[in-house]
């Protein structure tokens, strides 16, 4: 049935997908298509025993025992090849006699255990007839008479013992025979479940299919829907790409101009700063050196007074008039030419606004997205047109599949089939319950010997008196033998017929075992199966001619039950691409070549862009020709780094005042103290002024740095106008010209980026078609349920388990029986006995005096010993 299923969803199975191979990865991201619907199946193909499985496992390792030689592949395949009975004389060609020895080899243990379970079935029941004809005859124990031994006592406990013993094997034994027969029962009451389910998962398996490939369909949406969205944003992809391959030298070419932008209006200010510091240090300066004049006149006139005359003052008049001509500045900035000249040249070419225009340029580059959007409108509504139409196409394509009537028949067959196995269903449980009860009557046969058996035990233990005579024991010990030779009597009856059962259940349900089960567990039947020209001597491949009438094609029994085991698609399981392959309907050309042609066609036009006008250039131009580079800047630093004056005032005064403390008291003394607070009042009045001055302007730059700034910006600063504007014409020239070239690669990738998502579409198809659509685990799990669990562990190790305990139990038997005849004497009631008086001792004595030349000091028989 699973093989005819398989058959019957080839159809759409293989209309819906293709073969699955190794494609191209797009660049994009991965697309989300989700997980296909999948519901779980039920049936679960393994089967746990539980503790009856111990037993399972003892009667394997005896089968083993019996039968320890792997299993027989090429043997299998030899006698499969030949044609027994065809014509006269096959059986004694020699490779058929080798063939014929080699499975005898094989089944040699089998072969010995069967034939001495056909000795026991033809000696026992003779055996049995014997010995009823010899006890008839008072020999082999008919004789109701019991001679008294020594070792009775010792020989009736062991007998009793070991009939005991033995009767607790055979008890085992039929315990193990009836959880066998019951497990097997129970089994096969349940088994209707395990079949519901298969017939459930199958179902499962038809009525989901058909799901999975509208969702495959549908998924084509999704595909569709992001390459729309990216067709919808081709500004930001597309123009975004351009702008960015185009921005590695237009950038930094519109970089370049506007930092030269900046430049004018730095240099502008630093010719500012210059120009004010330079005005404010003159006038400083001449007001400077004007008071210090002064100061020096009227400190002359002090020291020409004729205190100074004096001796004591000489000597400090002399020093302070030497140091006179320290009071002068050191700084002179009315000797330095001015900026203005290039200050107003600089002026004038700010009067054009180049970081505008700059801006301007920037602006134009950064519209290149909308560009490409108002360039490819009309290309692109086409594009969307030929999407829309590729999805009618499979919508169509699919909608011409004969799924449904398929389903409809699949479902038909399948509904018919478990209708069929419902109505049969009983009539198993029926004749399962007729093996039952027979097998329960095998049991009871056993289990009524073991009754007499211990019953007899049981009476004759409890029933025997040790002082009682053979003749007068009791009737309780008398019954006790009675059942013990009851017992042995059923044992003669039965026990040939339970060998019978033991050994055809044996030789079935081990050769079962050994060449159906465990080639099967390790998928060597498989293998045989799998031989080319085995079962069809004309077909290399035996599965494949029958799904697809081309034997050539590898497709194996044992592969097809791997993949379905594993639960992969039915179309890569059977490999159905060689019945219905449509790699021209997942051909991603089929989809993509329309699209590819539409995008190929895209042309961007970007000569509009300006990045710097010519007013922008003639104004750089300008800038480089405004003169800073004429500026002295040697002149400026080198009175920059002057100090304003020869010498610190402030030291001056202090010594000027501290040598007129050196003075007598009196009016020149006071003067050089005035003189020295004038001094200090210059200091800071005017000479730290100026030093601030010098050092800030408009509390922004020193003096000092904006001439450095000027310094560098005239450093060639032709060249670098010229650099600046011949970067911006090669950008311009790239946009203008060379721009096709990135559109065209950049238009390349954004196809890519398109197809690509159709590639991952027909990829993801592919690997779901592998792997998830119509999963056929179903299909394994019922050759799982039909031979592993319904024929090995359900039937197989059941009847095993059974012919184990009841074989061996049956064995069991010939001990028992001997035991039990020997134990019965020591039971029964005997008819005749032994005499005890003094003249018997008497006469005794004398006999064995007369043979033995000894004195016998205990009784015997008369007849026995004198003989």
């Amino acid at each position: 049935m699973a093989v005819e299923l398989c058959l019957l969803l080839l159809l759409f199975c293989g209309s819906t997908i293709s073969e699955v191979q190794t494609i191209y990865k797009p660049p994009p991201g991965t697309l989300d298509f989700g997980f296909v619907p999948s519901k779980t199946y039920d049936t679960g193909a393994y089967h746990e025993p539980g503790p009856i499985g111990i037993l399972f496992k003892i009667v394997h390792a005896f089968l083993y025992l019996v039968q320890p030689n792997s299993f027989p592949q090429d043997l299998i395949r030899k006698l499969a090849q030949q044609k027994f009975g065809n014509t006269q004389g096959d059986y004694q060609k020699p490779e058929n006699v080798v063939l014929t020895l080699q499975a005898i080899y094989y089944e040699i243990g089998f072969i010995v255990s069967a034939a001495l379970g056909l000795v026991f079935i033809l000696l026992l029941p003779l055996v049995g007839l014997c010995f009823c004809m010899c006890r008839c005859c008072d020999n082999c124990g008919g004789e109701m008479h019991q001679r008294q031994k020594k070792n009775a006592d010792c020989q009736r406990s062991c007998f009793a013992t070991f009939l005991f013993v033995a009767s607790l094997i055979i008890s085992v034994g039929v315990l193990c025979a009836y959880a066998a027969n019951q497990h097997l029962t129970n089994q096969i009451r349940g088994a209707k479940k395990l079949v519901n389910s298969n017939f459930k998962d199958l179902k499962i398996f038809l009525n989901d299919t058909p799901a999975q490939i509208d969702y495959l369909v549908s998924q084509y949406n999704t595909t569709k829907d992001k390459a729309l969205s990216d067709l919808n944003n081709v500004g930001p992809l597309l123009g975004s790409r351009v702008q960015e391959q185009l921005g590695k030298e237009v950038r930094p070419a519109l970089d370049a101009a506007l930092t030269m932008a900046g430049a004018i209006r730095e240099t502008k200010e630093a010719l500012e700063n210059v120009s004010v510091s330079v005005e404010v240090l003159q006038e400083g300066t001449e007001r400077l050196h004007a008071n210090l004049t002064d100061v020096k006149t009227h400190l002359s006139n002090t020291l020409s007074d004729s205190a100074c005359s004096a001796t004591q003052a000489a000597s400090t008049c002399n020093i302070i008039r030497n140091s006179l001509d320290q009071l002068s500045i050191n700084a002179n900035f009315s000797g330095l030419p001015g900026v203005s000249s290039q200050l107003a040249k600089v002026n004038d070419v700010l009067k054009i606004d180049l970081s505008s225009l700059v801006q301007k340029g920037y602006a134009a580059f950064n519209d290149t997205p909308d560009l490409v959007v108002n360039q490819t409108r009309n290309i692109l509504s086409d594009i969307k047109n030929v999407l829309d139409s590729i999805g009618s196409n499979i919508t169509t394509f699919t909608k011409t599949l004969p799924v449904q009537k398929i389903l409809a028949d699949l479902t038909v067959y399948l509904t018919q089939s478990e209708a069929y196995v419902q109505d049969y269903f009983p009539i198993v449980e029926q004749y399962d319950f007729y093996r039952w009860l027979g097998c329960l009557i095998l049991c009871c046969m056993l289990i009524l010997i073991l009754v007499f058996y211990y019953l007899g035990l049981l009476c004759g233990t409890c029933g025997y008196d040790k002082h009682a005579s053979p003749t007068t024991r009791g009737c309780i010990s008398n019954t006790g033998g009675n059942f013990l030779m009851a017992g042995v009597g059923f044992s003669f009856l039965f026990s040939w017929v339970l060998m019978i059962v033991v050994v055809l259940t044996f030789v079935t349900g081990g050769n079962v075992e050994k060449l159906v089960c465990e080639p099967f567990e390790d998928k060597t039947l498989f293998k045989i199966l799998d031989t080319p020209y085995l079962l069809n001597q004309h077909w290399k491949n035996y599965l494949s001619g029958i799904l697809f009438k081309n034997p050539d094609i590898n497709l194996t029994f044992e592969k097809v039950y791997s993949d379905c085991k594993e639960n992969k698609g039915i179309y890569t399981s059977l490999h159905l691409e060689h019945l219905f392959n449509i790699n021209e309907f997942l051909n991603i050309s089929m989809y993509t070549e329309d699209v590819a042609l539409k995008i190929e066609h895209i042309q961007i036009n970007l000569s509009k862009i300006i990045l710097l006008d010519e007013i922008g250039k003639e104004n750089l131009l300008n800038f480089s020709s405004s003169g800073i580079e004429g500026i002295n800047f040697a002149g400026y630093l080198t009175e920059i780094n002057k100090s304003v004056t020869k010498v610190d005032l402030l030291s001056f005064a202090n010594d000027l005042e501290a040598r007129a403390d050196q003075l007598p008291k009196g009016a020149l003394e006071n003067a050089l103290k005035g003189h020295a607070n004038s001094i200090r009042m210059i200091h800071n009045q005017q000479v730290v002024p100026l030093e601030q001055a010098m050092k800030y302007v408009k509390a922004r730059s020193t003096l000092n740095q904006s001439i450095r700034l000027l310094k560098r910006t005239s450093s060639e600063l032709m060249v670098k106008v010229k650099n600046v504007i011949s970067a911006v014409n090669a950008a311009q020239l790239l946009i203008n010209n060379n721009a096709s070239l990135v559109i065209v690669q950049e238009t390349k990738k954004y196809m890519d980026t398109i197809v690509g998502y159709f590639e991952q579409y027909i990829e993801w198809v592919k690997e779901s078609i592998a792997m998830e659509v119509a999963a056929c685990k179903p299909i394994a799990n019922v050759i799982d349920t039909a031979v592993d669990i319904f024929l090995c562990s359900y039937v197989t190790d059941s009847v095993n388990t059974f012919w184990f305990g009841l074989g061996g139990s049956s064995i069991f038997l010939i001990p028992a029986i001997i035991f039990a005849v020997k134990l019965s004497k020591y039971y029964r009631r005997m008819d005749t006995e032994d005499v005890y008086d003094e003249a018997f001792i008497w006469y005794t004595q004398s006999c064995f005096y007369k043979l033995c030349g000894t004195v016998v000091t205990h009784t015997g028989n008369i007849k026995g010993l004198c003989k």
